[in-house]
């Protein structure tokens, strides 16, 4: 069965998402790989989506900055530490990181401003030991997607949010039909820190 799982995986396009990291997560998929060889033969899902899903369950995707700054403070850099150590483990996959602001501004300077957040976000992660190839793009949204509906000043727009885009051609991983170890391998740090951590940001949001 395992076998059949890996040749018939090959066949399964891996499509980059879309969506910000987390936008439409299976919460009871995680941990059950029954269902996902399900949903990936029967074309429902794409190996690039469950590892979309494993990223945003597993380390917080989401890093937040204060009002007009792209600095990285002590609680971003800690949460990008922790998105450069998962991405050490999975070496085939790409990575798109996306930068918004909150409504307070002009859209030419927010999209602006997203990019330079999106940028320090990137440049923290090649600092890592992460390739820069592996980031393929650097988009900015400025002020157009909102989290929280309002034209005042708001910590929790003003973020980058980091994703799962792909996975790198070529790499000897994907050549050798290696998709069931590239989706399932153990990520070595605990969810309970990432949880920790989101819940210390989500108080934070609230100063």
């Amino acid at each position: 069965m395992y076998k059949l799982f890996i040749t018939l995986g090959l066949s399964v396009a891996v499509a980059g998402c879309t969506r910000e990291a987390g936008y439409e997560i299976d919460q009871g998929a995680f941990g059950n790989a029954t269902l996902n060889n399900i949903q990936v033969l029967n074309g429902e899902l794409s190996y690039g989506q469950i590892l979309a899903q494993r990223f945003a369950a597993e380390v917080p995707s989401q890093i937040n900055f204060a009002f007009d700054s792209a600095q990285l403070d002590e609680s971003a850099q800690r949460i990008l530490l922790q998105q450069a150590a998962w991405i050490k483990q999975f070496p085939e996959a790409r990575f798109r990181v996306y930068g918004h602001t909150d409504a307070v501004g002009s859209q030419a300077y927010n999209n602006a401003l997203g990019l330079r957040r999106a940028n320090a976000a990137v440049a923290f992660l090649t600092r890592q030991g992460i390739s820069r190839s592996r980031l393929e793009a650097v988009v900015s949204f400025g002020k157009t997607r909102p989290l929280i509906a309002t034209q005042q000043r708001d910590r929790r727009n003003r973020r980058t949010v980091t994703e799962v885009s792909g996975f790198v051609d070529n790499h000897r991983n994907i050549l050798d039909g290696k998709y069931a170890e590239v989706v399932y391998r153990e990520y070595v740090e605990s969810a309970t820190r990432a949880s920790y951590i989101q819940r210390e940001d989500a108080s934070a949001s609230d100063e």
